[in-house]
């Protein structure tokens, strides 16, 4: 492997390569903007996320299948007026003029209903007004967006209530308005921030334009290759989309800093700038590109996963990593060859300069760790250890719409449907009985009585028998919110014991349950399930690549060990801080393998190129003095890459959704751990007192 990327980057690093390379990025570039489809073009608010085979998916498709009128993506239009009793009569024209729209396939007609009935559509003090209505389910969200814009238009003009359109359909719709804003608020924000920190870490225009012009060629590829992929087939969610380009933008950035710090060592040595080039990726260009694999298998291990959002990472964000670790190897260096030694100015380096940096910050932290390895260990153990026990405090919010705006109008509605009525009318539970034999009337008041009787159960009502009575349907509300916590755990006790209800009420079948709470528990499952799996098998995989890497057992076990403690310590204090600062007391719990997938991955490149550098020169060193200079040569770059790594995922904070601002904050908190405690002192320090020399600097010179 080294010595065919050793063949490409002396190719890329020469003059004609440079050109051949600059022009082959250029045309591709140029041909997938003008012919490929733009992955915006494919993408979608949500992707389904429970598995086929789940318990909740398999009986809605029961219920679909036996009551037609299930299907379809249903809304809850919500009215509410100031001061005044909402009279049903002033909703005779808003309906009639509802029903007629083409992709409305029902509303429910509470004009026309009995009173008793109607009275379930009214607040108790009658300042609020519900009304479900449904989709045809072949309609796209851009479409349903069309249609709540005329029906907003519509009760403005027949109406003087303030209308909030919420439920599923209501949702969706504002998860595509706000991404629609936020994706090109995160671009520019992630461009203007990267550049403001290149300059002010570097004071070089150039070193800030170049890795960012490389990123601009990377974005247009992998926009042009996913749009490929869409037209293809695959769906690209709002939020995958919006972490892949933080992923793009990061990852180019760091292996740009890491090639051109040594490019700059090399230009130290050096007249042509060809060759220093050529040099300095003999050495960085493995690094680079297994960085760039470690994180690339990581994608790919979420193959594995069951969830559907997890899945949906793994085509996106290999092709970015696939389009990047390319990208590393050939137009990074060939346009840092292109500038030469201006790409520096106003400090251009000459041959001659000094490169030793001993006296650097970083010199001086790599001599206390050499001198003082047990106390470095300690000291940062105590810190990390403080931080991780902060995640016995873990706590998980289920309830997606509580992470949206609070100014979003399908929060406000639901919020004022949790207010105003009773919490588990907000998604009631659909129960499925199926039966070999008609059920009698007696047999279903009786399963009606024992699925009442249930732990936190409030209401159940019937709600529809097939033509051969053996098919029961019934709509089943909890006293509590049907997001939280205890009622999920109560379905899941409800499901678990079917058997159990079943014979209470003398019957013999099937039992199912399908709605909100049910998708809730199932999903919760997966996630478990996925955690542990991705977990085990990335460690796994990216500790075999690190045995192959480093040609050692051991190193290995350093390096995971350290990166593994950090996550925890992560996610732990970015815990303790989102709750100081932000008063966010749960978070999704997609948020804890999210951090995973990118820490672990992210994170164990700082390792490989402090490690790539401490085995470069321990072949002339002993132990104690190559992880002296390891430290001093890779330290202002790995923490110069680790602050704009760390600042770009920031970013993410930027967005409208809680799930990614937390992500992004404790993705940025573990970067900053990882750059400055795990990478600059802990592996250090474990190095120097773990690691023996083997034979005399003598022994091993004479022996090369």
């Amino acid at each position: 492997m080294n010595a065919f990327l050793q063949s490409v980057t002396d190719r890329v690093s020469s003059k004609r390569g440079m050109w051949t390379t600059l022009a082959i990025w250029l045309a591709l570039t140029v041909l997938l903007a003008i012919l490929a489809p733009s992955a915006k073009d494919y993408e979608t608010s949500s992707i389904s996320s429970l598995p086929s085979d789940a318990k909740s998916v398999l009986a809605q498709k029961k219920a679909d299948h036996y009551f037609k009128g299930n299907d379809g993506l249903p809304a809850i239009l919500v009215f509410q007026a100031e001061h005044k009793e909402i009279m049903l009569s002033q909703f005779e024209t808003f309906l009639k003029e509802i029903q007629q729209m083409d992709g409305i396939k029902e509303a429910v007609p509470i004009t026309t209903m009995p009173p008793q009935a109607a009275e379930n559509f009214i607040s108790k003090d009658g300042s609020t007004v519900l009304l479900p209505l449904t989709f045809e389910p072949s309609l796209e969200t851009k479409e349903i967006r069309i249609l709540l814009d005329q029906i907003t238009e519509l009760n403005k003009n027949s109406t003087d209530l303030t209308l909030y359109i919420t439920g599923p359909a209501g949702i969706a719709v504002d998860i595509l308005n706000l991404f629609s804003r936020a994706d090109l608020v995160l671009l520019l924000s992630t461009v203007v921030l990267i550049l403001i920190l290149l300059i002010v870490i570097y004071r070089s225009p150039l070193l800030a334009l170049i890795p960012l012009l490389a990123a601009a060629f990377v974005y247009e590829v992998v926009n042009g290759a996913l749009g490929i992929m869409g037209k293809a087939g695959l769906q690209v969610s709002s939020q995958t989309f919006s972490i892949m380009t933080i992923l793009l933008f990061a990852a180019v950035i760091d292996y740009s800093l890491f090639v051109f710090s040594r490019y700059r060592e090399e230009l130290k040595k050096h007249e042509s700038k060809f060759n220093a080039m050529q040099l300095a990726m003999r050495e960085t260009g493995l690094p680079v590109f297994f960085s760039g694999g470690t994180v690339l298998a990581a994608m790919l291990v979420l193959f594995f996963a069951k969830s559907g959002d997890y899945r949906n990472f793994a085509p996106v964000f290999a092709t970015a990593m696939l389009i990047i670790m390319l990208a590393s190897i050939t137009l990074v260096p060939a346009l840092f060859a292109l500038f030469g030694r201006k790409s520096f100015w106003p400090r251009i380096p000459r041959v001659g300069d000094k490169t030793a940096a001993a006296k650097s910050v970083w010199g001086r932290i790599g001599h206390f760790v050499v001198r003082k390895p047990v106390l470095s260990i300690v000291v940062i153990g105590v810190i990390l250890l403080a931080a991780a026990l902060n995640m016995f405090n873990l706590k998980y919010e289920f309830d997606t719409i509580k992470s949206f705006p609070e100014n979003m109008s399908s929060r406000m509605g639901y919020e004022i449907l949790e207010e105003k009525f009773e919490k588990g009318d907000l998604a009631p539970t659909t129960v499925l009985f199926e039966a070999d034999e008609p059920v009698s009337s007696r047999q279903q008041g009786a399963l009606l009585k024992e699925l009442s009787d249930q732990p936190l159960v409030s209401t159940v009502r019937p709600n529809g028998v097939s033509a051969d009575d053996k098919v029961i349907q019934y709509d089943l509300t909890f006293t509590e919110n049907p997001y939280a916590a205890e009622t999920m755990d109560a379905l899941e006790k409800m499901r678990n014991k079917s058997s159990e209800l079943l014979e209470g009420s003398n019957l013999e079948g099937e039992l199912h349950f399908a709605g909100e709470t049910a998708e809730k528990v199932d999903d919760r499952a997966a996630n478990d399930r996925d955690l542990v799996v991705i977990v085990l098998l990335e460690s796994l995989l990216i500790f075999i690549l690190l045995i192959i890497l480093t040609r050692s057992i051991k190193m290995p076990i350093y390096m995971m060990g350290t990166i593994l403690i950090s996550f925890l310590a992560a996610v732990g204090l970015g815990m303790f801080l989102s709750s100081l600062f932000f008063d966010i007391a749960a978070i999704s719990n997609r948020v804890p393998l999210y951090a995973f997938v990118f820490l672990v991955a992210l994170g164990i490149d700082y390792n490989i190129m402090l490690i790539s550098r401490f085995i470069e020169e321990r072949g002339k060193y002993s132990v104690k003095e190559a992880v002296e200079i390891a430290v001093s040569n890779t330290g202002g770059v790995i923490s110069s890459a680790g602050i704009i790594l760390a600042a770009t995922f920031a970013v993410l904070m930027t967005q409208p959704i809680q799930l990614l601002f937390v992500f992004g904050f404790i993705v940025a908190v573990g970067i900053l751990l990882d750059t400055f405690l795990i990478r600059g002192i802990l592996l250090p320090a474990l190095i120097v007192l773990l690691e023996k020399d083997t034979a005399s600097v003598k022994e091993r010179a004479a022996s090369k």
